[in-house]
């Protein structure tokens, strides 16, 4: 959006005589946008570590097996499966890939007859559990701050809607259900580049607005700088960048409202509509 305002003046020539002098001054209001990631970054896994060491501590223990990092290594295999399978062309939804591996995880922790200590029940009580995770601290006070400074923002997910609408309401996490972006919802998963693709498309947001992507893992926002956002990374989630890894993003900061901070200054000289 463009506006021209035009201020009218006196101007003293040479000749000593009153001219008028009109100047043309131009503004623009360019869109603010930003995107989150959702799970992980503005959600936190706790509650779901928890649930695991209530339900199965004490069949893991003897075991060795510590019920934080069977938890982890649930969610790490599941999205490692969940997104081969988007790259070999056989998109599935992230939770039902995530609950057909969680036996296969035991087994690889060391459990040598995985259906001896948990049930397709537990399995399923997990699952409902993981719907409960809370917002992390800090998030809403980031969003709010972007509200406030004339953002839109905005979330894409590899979760169902369902679920990442429920996170935001219990949290009082301001935003829109209309902005919210799955990957069930354009067949691809993250990180593959034509994802990110998908949602500047869905943004609509034109090469000279502002442009940026918010995450706690760091494969994600890489990716998404990869597919010209701005990006922005929160350490609350994994604490080491490892830059030499994944590359420098445009932010880093150590918690949400930190990074609310740091990317509003970017788009100082804009004008709000």
């Amino acid at each position: 959006m463009s506006l021209s305002i035009d201020i009218v003046g006196p101007m003293i020539t040479e000749g000593g005589q009153d001219s008028t002098k009109t100047t043309r001054m131009s503004s623009e209001t360019k869109a603010k946008n930003i995107v989150f990631d959702v799970v992980g970054t503005l959600v936190s896994y706790e509650h779901f570590f928890v649930v695991i060491g209530q339900r199965l501590g004490s069949k893991l223990q003897p075991l060795n097996i510590s019920a934080r990092l069977l938890g982890f290594a649930w969610l790490e295999s599941a999205e490692r499966e969940y997104t081969y399978l988007s790259l070999s062309g056989k998109y599935l939804p992230f939770a039902q890939v995530f609950e057909a591996v969680f036996f296969r995880v035991l087994h690889f922790a060391g459990v040598p007859e995985p259906r001896s200590i948990a049930t397709n029940e537990d399995v399923k009580f997990f699952m409902q559990e993981y719907k409960k995770c809370k917002v992390r601290p800090g998030a809403k006070e980031c969003i709010d701050r972007l509200n406030e400074d004339g953002w839109t923002v905005w979330a894409f997910t590899s979760g169902d809607r369902e679920r990442v609408i429920a996170y935001f309401e219990n949290g009082n996490v301001k935003i829109k259900s209309k902005n919210l972006i799955t990957c069930d919802e354009i067949g691809i998963g993250k990180p593959e580049i034509a994802a990110y693709t998908k949602l500047k498309e869905r943004i609509g947001a034109s090469a000279d607005n502002a442009l940026w992507y918010a995450a706690a893992h760091g494969w994600d926002v890489s990716a998404a700088g990869r597919a010209g956002f701005k990006s922005a990374y929160c350490t609350v989630l994994e604490k080491e960048p490892l830059e030499d890894i994944f590359g420098e993003t445009d932010v880093v900061t150590a918690t949400l409202p930190e990074l609310a901070d740091k990317v509003i200054p970017t788009t100082a000289s804009y004008t709000r509509s």
